[in-house]
């Protein structure tokens, strides 16, 4: 491994990423995967059953930096003005005034978005897409530095608003996480009760935030990451495989309806340098392209009908794909 001396933005994120682990027990892909978004400024959408500390995660990283927070709890009877804002009349002054929504926090928790209709789940995307939003006639930029995390729960489908393909497109991640182990569960039970004690606290009291000049240089450095023209390729190899699969299998071509589409590529590529700079490298490797493909590609392919009638899943066609790809 190529030794490289730490930019102060990677000591910045190596605390960051031990600040959150102290707090976010048994979910280190999730801890990585939020610090992952935020270094390739993308979103993400967080699939798990309750009490999988989601919530308190974004919540820890916004405390992590010098971001403000906010959490909106996705229902039925949303409204998009209730997340983009609205103008309100002042009768003393004669004027409409714009009263700012939840978007124009630095992050913002989508709790189960896919209990709000199409109406409510556009207007958040689109702010997502755009970096602004638009009431009337006139036109709000959102903040430079703004992460949307939405959350979606697995378990209960009834009253829900599946997301359409186009718009699940738009997240750069689409992260799957599971219940902690029994060690992790152990210790989640001991920080429980520290916390209920007022005893945990001091032990994160020395954390200085880190800035959000130090996370938008860090970014900066991700885009400097080396990656080989080779790597490139076979980055290009996997994506362009998911609209041909045929190439490598007619029961891959069977499974497949639509591939990925050319957002893809760029964050599979932003992505896969950001794993590599969290791990401190200066070149990427195969394994971070292999590692993230998963969660790049797992909301951008859409199976066919017989693929769901065997059982199989985006993870599965995924992992057999990327097994029958040469690696350079």
């Amino acid at each position: 491994m190529s030794e490289i001396s730490l930019s102060n933005s990677q000591i910045s994120f190596q605390q960051l990423k031990s600040y959150i682990g102290k707090q976010i027990i048994g979910q280190g892909i999730l801890v990585e995967r939020m610090l992952i978004a935020l270094l390739a400024d993308g979103h993400m959408l967080v699939e798990g059953a309750p009490g999988l500390a989601k919530t308190r995660a974004i919540n820890v990283l916004s405390k992590g930096i010098e971001a403000d927070f906010h959490r909106v709890q996705f229902t039925p009877d949303l409204l998009p003005a209730d997340l983009t804002g609205t103008e309100i009349y002042r009768p003393q002054q004669g004027t409409f005034e714009f009263q700012k929504g939840p978007l124009f926090h630095n992050l913002v928790l989508a709790d189960e978005i896919n209990r709000s209709p199409a109406k409510v789940q556009a207007a958040l995307l689109e702010a997502m897409a755009e970096r602004q939003i638009t009431v009337g006639s006139t036109t709000y930029p959102l903040p430079k530095l703004f992460m949307v995390m939405a959350t979606q729960n697995p378990i209960e489908q009834e009253g829900t608003y599946p997301l359409p393909e186009a718009q699940l497109d738009r997240f750069l991640l689409h992260v799957s996480i599971d219940y902690p182990d029994a060690e992790h569960e152990k210790d989640i039970l001991h920080l429980a009760r520290a916390e209920a004690k007022g005893d945990f606290k001091q032990h994160t009291n020395d954390f200085q935030p880190i800035s959000q000049q130090s996370v938008l240089t860090a970014r900066d450095e991700v885009l400097d990451i080396h990656m080989a023209d080779s790597l490139e390729e076979y980055l290009l190899h996997i994506i362009l495989a998911t609209r041909k699969p045929q190439a490598y299998g007619e029961d891959l071509a069977g499974w497949l309806q639509y591939g990925a589409s050319p957002r893809a590529s760029i964050a599979l590529d932003r992505c896969a340098r950001a794993k590599a700079w969290l791990q401190q490298r200066d070149f990427v490797g195969p394994e971070d392209i292999q590692d993230m493909a998963f969660d790049v590609l797992r909301h951008r392919l859409i199976l066919s009908y017989e693929a769901e009638a065997e059982g199989i899943t985006t993870d599965h066609f995924i992992k057999e794909l990327i097994s029958r790809i040469a690696v350079p």
